[in-house]
């Protein structure tokens, strides 16, 4: 297990307890990527220096610190330039690496699924290849430890024009995989079941409602970015409606612009949702922030002007005196989706907002056309059936504008009763 050091700065009048808690959730991210860490520097400065980052009397307590701890690699919190890579490099004379890079390395271990694992590598080699004058031969010579997974496994040479080449090649099988995503898509489409995804904040709680919506037993981690391929399946209503479900990788604060470039297909699947359920860690005192760092990265896609119902999760953790205060009707609920408190109604208002322009009819058929019914699947739910001799009554939920469509091939074999 590698040993960290990490290292932070705060500037001007920026809060010190906002820089702690990056630095904290810095930490997390480390022990996801399997480090130690042994140590945490942080320093306030008027501006970051653009030689170092951090001032160079800080950077002379470092390498004191790392003879002293034993340190194996730092760890600093915001992306580096690549000059700044260099001049640390030399000046050290040890392994650095930054946020950006320390979050492509959980993506590169967690990444199972072929389109996955090409879209961390694009990721990758699109953070590496405006760093390779900062980083020099070393680039070369990947192989293994925090920040060197993925393509440095492969032993690729990291000079500009093979990096470009493996790009090229990458975002070309990435455009053939989002060709067959597409085709799925307009397949979907056709059918009248909606899309909803669950978006937000890593370890907020998704999963946990996944599979408590599902029953599917995906993987909980405590661990930041545990799973990140996404899961699909399909959930009944009581009265029988259908919704596709989709659990989606995490945000978080600083998320690497390769990332979201890299995933953009992926991502494509909240654009193109129905519904998002925006799921927060109501336990969290700052959960407005990552509330506002996830809308901030559902904007930058193209999401923001979705159907968006903010569920308020793990209420079990807050204290019995605090007010749960529903401000905005059916468009917010709270829910402990490991208890399953708040689940019924959280069913309900989604009910109510993907369904909203659907309607029940009775309609009936006659028996010896009752197999013409099949293709009401593409246009509505039939939700119950009833027998009555020589004819049978469905109970059918369909749009409006649907059911106009439909009443013409209806006739001479049934009728809305």
């Amino acid at each position: 297990m590698e040993r960290a050091l990490l290292v932070g700065v705060y500037i001007g009048r920026e809060p010190r307890r906002e820089a702690e808690e990056s630095l904290e959730e810095l930490k997390v991210l480390s022990q996801s990527a399997g480090a130690e860490v042994i140590g945490e520097v942080l320093q306030h400065r008027d501006r970051i220096n653009p030689k170092y980052y951090i001032g160079e009397g800080k950077l002379n307590e470092i390498k004191v610190m790392v003879k002293e701890l034993g340190a194996d690699i730092i760890i600093f919190d915001d992306k580096l330039s690549p000059a700044q890579y260099k001049n640390l490099e030399n000046k050290i004379n040890m392994r650095i690496i930054d946020r950006s890079q320390l979050i492509l390395d959980i993506f590169a271990q967690r990444a199972k699924s072929i389109e996955g694992k090409l879209q961390v590598e694009l990721a990758q080699l699109l953070y590496i290849l405006p760093r390779l004058v900062g980083k020099g031969v070393e680039l070369s010579r990947l192989g293994g430890g925090i920040g060197t997974r993925g393509p440095g496994e492969k032993k690729l040479e990291y000079e500009r024009r093979r990096i470009r080449d493996r790009i090229a090649k990458i975002k070309k099988e990435l455009k053939n995989i989002e060709k067959r995503r597409n085709l799925h898509r307009k397949k979907r489409k056709k059918q009248p079941i909606p899309f909803v995804s669950l978006a937000g904040y890593t370890s907020a709680g998704k999963t946990t409602l996944f599979n408590m919506l599902t029953s599917e037993g995906a993987k909980v981690s405590s661990y930041l970015f545990s799973t990140l391929d996404p899961l699909t399946r399909i959930i009944e209503l009581k009265n029988g409606l259908k919704f596709y479900l989709s659990d989606t990788v995490g945000f978080i604060k600083k998320l690497p612009v390769e990332l979201v470039e890299a995933f953009k297909s992926t991502l494509d699947e909240i654009v193109y949702t129905d519904l998002i359920l925006h799921i927060i860690d109501y336990s969290r005192y700052d959960y407005q922030k990552q509330i506002d760092s996830v809308e901030k990265i559902l904007s930058e896609i193209g999401a923001a002007d979705k159907n968006i119902i903010r569920v308020y999760n793990k209420i079990d953790l807050i204290s019995e005196g605090e007010k749960l205060v529903n401000k905005n009707g059916e468009k917010e609920v709270f829910v402990s989706a490991s208890k399953a408190w708040g689940i019924e109604k959280l069913l309900k208002g989604l009910e109510k907002t993907i369904f909203a322009d659907f309607k029940l009819y009775r309609i009936k058929i006659k028996s010896r056309f009752k197999t013409f019914m099949e293709g009401i699947n593409n246009w509505g739910f039939i939700v119950k059936k009833h027998n009555n001799g020589d004819e049978i009554i469905y109970e059918v939920y369909i749009k409006y504008e649907d059911m106009l469509k439909f009443l013409p091939k209806l006739k001479g074999k049934g009728e809305i009763i």
